[in-house]
């Protein structure tokens, strides 16, 4: 087990190159948000642009495209009906998201199947919310699990791991998260990242001011643009998303009782520059 630090954040985010356009910070796909929880997408979205997703998709219901285009113009949209361009948009990704206010209804469970049998080996899948409970139960074929990422919450980590919540502790969260074989996001008031190989990384930060609808919504919108933008090392990008998340929640609370998810998007940027590191150009010898 390993306690994170501000150090993982300087190791992973690096500066911008001159020489450089929106390809080259990744493109993601982000499926999610049905007529009742067309909320949970849009955080995801905001949230993935603001941590520098060179090019973000929302694949969601048509009743969000509105609201998704008045709040974040940056972001492109389609109809997740468009199947044809479901798959076009997917295939071009680096990173895909699914999850946020997907809910558990046949049509749900349809995307996840296309989405599933869409992916090949060179994408980072991030699986949150309804999608995990729809992997979980009954369990739907994981196809690359090593580029697959889940962030569940404490009871979709029981139904995707048949870990109680009394018995999830390090060591038996470890084997099943090795079992798995992905990078498992085990969200609770200390959050810990478990690797295929069964290595933990726990966070020492969090605060009950976080306890907001949406908080991981927008953990997965910067776990999904890290993924795509910072490829060198998987498990490192994850564990840089997941602090940074926590990190800017406990700066925002010294001054707030309750810290918004959106509050935490909007100080992304701004973060993220404080800790970049210059990348020295690499020359032939």
């Amino acid at each position: 087990m390993e306690v994170l630090s501000e150090t993982i954040l300087k190791e992973v985010i690096i500066k911008r190159p001159q020489q450089s356009h929106k390809g080259t910070f990744g493109r993601t796909a982000l499926i999610g948000g049905n007529p009742r929880f067309g909320g949970a997408i849009l955080m995801a979205a905001q949230a993935c642009v603001y941590a520098g997703a060179g090019l973000t998709t929302v694949i969601t219901h048509e009743k969000n495209h509105a609201p998704l285009h008045a709040r974040l113009p940056e972001a492109m949209v389609i109809d997740w009906q468009d199947m044809d361009m479901a798959a076009k948009i997917v295939q071009s990704s680096d990173a895909v998201l699914i999850g946020c206010g997907l809910g558990t209804e046949p049509e749900s469970l349809r995307l996840l199947r296309f989405l599933l049998n869409t992916l090949s080996e060179k994408h980072i899948l991030v699986v949150d919310g309804s999608a995990i409970t729809l992997m979980a139960e009954p369990p739907l074929p994981i196809p690359f699990p090593r580029r697959t990422i889940f962030t569940p919450h404490e009871m979709e980590w029981q139904r995707l791991s048949g870990l109680k919540i009394e018995e999830q502790g390090i060591e038996k969260s470890a084997e099943k998260a090795r079992q798995i074989g992905s990078i498992i996001v085990q969200k609770s008031h200390r959050t810990t990242i478990f690797t295929p190989q069964g290595h933990a990384f726990v966070l020492p930060l969090g605060t009950p001011a976080m306890a907001t609808g949406g908080m991981g919504d927008t953990l997965a919108g910067i776990v999904t643009a890290f993924a795509a933008q910072f490829k060198e090392d998987l498990v490192k990008s994850v564990c840089a998303a997941a602090y940074l998340h926590s990190y800017i929640a406990e700066k925002l609370a010294e001054t707030r009782y309750v810290v918004l998810p959106t509050q935490i998007a909007e100080k992304i940027p701004e973060t993220m520059k404080r800790f970049e590191r210059y990348e020295p150009v690499r020359t032939a010898d």
